[in-house]
């Protein structure tokens, strides 16, 4: 069974090439190296593999445990009956 923190990890260390190591959940996003702009790519890529609509507003994700918990959050209000706290949501291709 895989958390929606393994998927965030495991696509950090393909499209980023981070050591995965590295990617605890209290890693902070800046000390990783990712930038507003990779974080909006990254959130893109959430948005296509979970079929939800992240807000247009800006939320503050300073780290790995932020970002997946906010794609949770996403999840449970956008898909409420397939949502899982914690686990990668049935609409992941995964």
């Amino acid at each position: 069974m895989n958390t929606t923190f393994d998927w965030l990890r495991t696509k950090l260390a393909q499209d980023y090439s981070l050591d995965a190591a590295a990617l605890v959940p209290d890693a902070a996003l800046e000390t990783l190296g990712l930038d507003s702009l990779a974080v909006a790519e990254l959130l893109f890529n959430v948005e296509d593999e979970f079929h939800i609509k992240m807000p247009t507003e800006t939320v503050p994700l300073a780290t790995l445990g932020d970002v997946a918990r906010f794609i949770d959050e996403q999840i449970a209000q956008q898909h409420p009956a397939e949502a899982t706290p914690g686990i990668v949501s049935a609409h992941a291709s995964s």
